[in-house]
C-alpha cells in the first residue's frame, strides 16, 4: 500500500512541477503583451488565448498534486479534533460517497467533451489567430485520471491510518511562507 501511495504521490508531484512552468510562460507572455500593447501600440492577437489556455492547463493538472499534499480546501472544523482512526474512517467513507463519483463523472464526461473537440480540431473563437483549444480540453480527462489515482492513494492512506492509528507521512517539497516564518519565530 505504501509503495502505491508513494508512486502516485511522485507521479502527481512530477506532473504538478511540470505544469508549474505554465506560470513562467504565462508571466512572460502577459509581460510581452503589456509591452507591445502600451509601448509599441501593436497588441497581439494571441495573448488572451495564451492566458486562458495556460491557466486552464495549470489549474487542471495541479489538482492531483494539491490533493497529494493535502492542500485542497477542507471543512475540518470538527474532524481535526477527532482521533486519527475516526478521521480516517470518515474520510475514507466520504471519498467513496462524494469524491470518486465526482471524478469518475469528470473523466467520462470530460473524455466525451475532449474527444468531440479533438475530432473537430476545435480552435478558439476569441481571436482571429484560431489558437487550437482541443489540447486543453484533452487535459480534462487526464486530470480526472490523475485525481482518481490520487484519490485511491488517499483511501489507502486512510487504511494505513486505520491499521496503525497515525497518518502516514506525505511527500514534502514546498512550504507556505507563513509556515516558514512561524518556524523561524519559534526557533525551530
Amino acid at each position: 500500500m505504501r509503495r502505491f501511495i508513494r508512486v502516485v504521490d511522485l507521479l502527481n508531484k512530477s506532473v504538478g512541477h511540470a505544469f508549474a512552468w505554465c506560470i513562467v510562460i504565462l508571466t512572460l507572455g502577459v509581460s510581452w503583451e503589456v509591452f507591445v500593447r502600451y509601448v509599441l501600440r501593436d497588441p497581439t492577437s494571441w495573448a488572451f488565448d495564451l492566458g486562458y489556455i495556460l491557466y486552464g492547463a495549470l489549474f487542471l493538472m495541479a489538482g492531483g498534486y494539491t490533493l497529494s499534499r493535502g492542500g485542497h480546501v477542507r471543512a475540518d472544523v470538527f474532524s481535526r479534533r477527532w482521533p486519527p482512526r475516526v478521521q480516517a474512517g470518515v474520510e475514507g467513507l466520504l471519498y467513496f460517497l462524494f469524491f470518486f463519483p465526482g471524478v469518475i463523472a469528470l473523466v467520462t464526461s470530460g473524455w466525451l467533451y475532449a474527444h468531440e473537440s479533438w475530432a473537430l480540431r476545435e480552435v478558439s473563437v476569441n481571436s482571429p489567430v484560431g489558437v487550437p483549444v482541443w489540447p486543453l480540453k484533452m487535459l480534462i480527462p487526464a486530470a480526472g485520471v490523475l485525481l482518481t489515482l490520487q484519490g485511491a492513494a488517499e483511501v489507502l492512506r486512510c487504511v494505513v491510518c486505520l491499521r496503525e492509528g497515525a497518518w502516514p507521512a506525505r511527500l514534502h517539497d514546498v512550504d507556505e511562507l507563513e509556515a516558514e516564518l512561524q518556524r523561524k519565530a519559534a526557533g525551530t
